[in-house]
């Protein structure tokens, strides 16, 4: 296990547990609630963009330690930023590091305990899976405090239906897991006992696949989220054009008819 040290209170701030397949990033601040500090997010991003590269990541569970699973920005370290310039580099590397699991060739799957609140929330919405505990709780709490979860809506409101995002973000109120699950925030949510085991259960049946299916999967799913109809259908054909002609897909396509284990070459 490796862990990046936060410099403010030398404690290591995100760790990494490796498996077979499987990265699990650990946020690591839990006196803080796992806030979002910029030390935080600089060595998430680091570890995000050394997944991207290494062909042994098939899979990344986003985790954290303590009694909750991010309290959002951390507020003193905001309150203590001077100017304009300063805070929107903040909110700058914030959407980075969001945009950066999208993009990430690799599903992301979100393993949530306690609460996940502001950009704790937008880091959920923002994963490509979520399981969440049973006692989970999940607000943009923003507008209590004056500040409108303006970056948190982007992610938010492209997982769950408009009505239920404004709700969210309008009130500020907490939603439970069954709340979360029933408007698509999370996939669902478990015993808060079975959490891990089901969450790395997921992970594992999903590095078992062809890595270069779920790359191209991933990748095609977001790109035709954002065109019109016809267009999504044209690029699809495309994606799925290259995909048959990949050897994995040749090969799956073979182990299938010969009832047999595939064997992926990511190719």
């Amino acid at each position: 296990m490796s862990a990046a040290l936060d410099q403010s209170d030398a404690e290591p701030l995100l760790a990494e547990q490796p498996e077979p397949g499987i990265l699990r990033l650990t946020l690591n601040r839990p006196r803080a609630y796992n806030a979002l500090s910029t030390a935080l997010m600089a060595a998430l991003q680091a570890a995000l963009d050394a997944a991207r590269g290494d062909p042994a990541v098939k899979v990344v569970i986003l985790k954290a330690a303590g009694n909750g699973f991010c309290a959002g920005h951390d507020l003193r370290e905001v309150r203590s930023l001077q100017g304009h310039a300063a805070l929107e580099r903040l909110f700058k590397q914030c959407s980075r590091l969001m945009q950066s699991i999208v993009a990430l060739p690799k599903p992301v799957i979100a393993q949530v305990h306690g609460t996940a609140s502001a950009a704790g929330c937008q880091l959920v919405a923002s994963c490509d899976l979520a399981l969440a505990a049973e006692s989970a709780r999940f607000a943009t709490p923003g507008v209590n405090i004056g500040l409108f979860c303006s970056t948190p809506m982007v992610a938010l409101s492209r997982n769950v239906g408009r009505k239920h995002a404004m709700e969210m973000l309008l009130t500020g109120e907490l939603a439970d897991a069954a709340r979360a699950a029933e408007i698509g925030l999370i996939n669902r949510a478990v015993p808060d006992a079975a959490l891990e085991q089901q969450t790395l259960a997921l992970a594992r049946l999903i590095a078992s696949k062809s890595p270069l299916t779920v790359k191209t999967g991933k990748e095609a799913f977001y790109r035709q989220l954002e065109m019109p109809l016809s267009q999504a259908y044209d690029y699809a054909a495309q994606v799925m054009t290259e995909n048959m002609l990949a050897r994995d897909a040749q090969e799956g396509i073979d182990a299938f008819i010969e009832k047999r284990p595939p064997v992926w070459q990511g190719c």
